[in-house]
């Protein structure tokens, strides 16, 4: 008993792996090619449960959805004689997958194939434009004429482009030194036109301000002078019209200053007749001896 059951269970497996020789599943991200001996027998681009011919068939797999090609950096010399370096990205499906077999075989293959013909494009397209067009509305027309060079080639490989970019856009280093050199000449020479332009319109201020005190000066001194001319006018005007009305007493108070101003320190000493006229208001008021 036990020994068919040994039987039985190797029938079994005997036959599940013998069916499972003849069928595989297409996922529906990929595409199949059927070989028998490395030749194409079947191609099968919708999912589901196919069917093959055990040990002498096998299938390869390719995706079916959008891919990304990145070919190597190129270095391209412009109209105006600049070195720069193109970085490019591609998009692509593959669509006959029974060409893209028999021309490539690999998505590596491709890579290199396909990548030498972006890279012929691209240096043939950037090399007619100016560096100021790699900067502006214009770099959306550049990648337009290389896709459309590209796209030429497409059915050659079994592909469909789906879009080309212009990943990066650099100046070589040499190049950049020598721009950013004279980027850094002009923006000195600027700077310098600046500072003398600044400097000049501070030597018209100064002097504007300089110009501007010395009349401002000279017209308080003048005022200052006019008004104090005025002053005194008016004060021997009103000492004059004073020592008009009493003459005596006029030389009285004058008398008095003097002689408070000449013994105001209490050390004088005088050499003077007493009869003096200095004397005359010392001993009376009156002014008489």
């Amino acid at each position: 008993m036990k020994t068919r059951n040994i039987i039985i269970l190797a029938i079994l497996t005997f036959a599940i792996m013998l069916t499972s020789g003849f069928f595989f599943v297409v996922d529906q991200t990929k595409q199949v090619i059927v070989l028998q001996f490395g030749e194409p027998k079947a191609v099968h681009q919708t999912p589901g449960l196919k069917f093959k011919l055990p040990f002498i068939q096998n299938v390869v797999y390719y995706d079916s959805r959008v891919l990304n090609l990145d070919p190597a950096q190129e270095e391209v010399i412009l109209r105006d004689q600049k070195r720069v370096v193109v970085d490019t990205i591609v998009r692509y499906e593959i669509k006959d997958p029974l060409k893209f077999f028999q021309t490539t075989r690999t998505e590596l293959a491709l890579i290199d194939r396909l990548g030498r013909i972006i890279n012929s494009s691209v240096r043939g397209v950037i090399s007619q434009y100016y560096l100021i067009d790699l900067l502006s509305e214009t770099r959306n027309k550049i990648m337009a004429e290389i896709l459309e060079n590209v796209k030429e080639d497409e059915g050659n490989f079994g592909i469909e482009i789906v879009d080309l970019r212009l990943k990066r856009t650099e100046l070589t280093n040499e190049v950049q030194g020598n721009v950013f050199d004279r980027m850094r000449t002009e923006r000195e020479r600027e700077a310098n036109l600046l500072r003398a332009e600044g400097q000049e319109i501070s030597q018209k201020i100064k002097a504007t301000a300089d110009r501007e005190k010395i009349e401002i000066v000279a017209e308080a001194e003048k005022q200052s002078n006019i008004l104090r001319g005025t002053g005194e006018a008016a004060r021997n005007k009103i000492l004059n019209d004073a020592f008009a009305e009493d003459p005596e007493f006029f030389e009285f108070i004058r008398s008095m200053e003097a002689y408070a101003d000449t013994f105001d320190d209490g050390s004088t000493t005088m050499v003077i007749s007493p009869d003096s006229d200095f004397f005359e208001f010392f001993e009376n008021s009156s002014g008489t001896q």
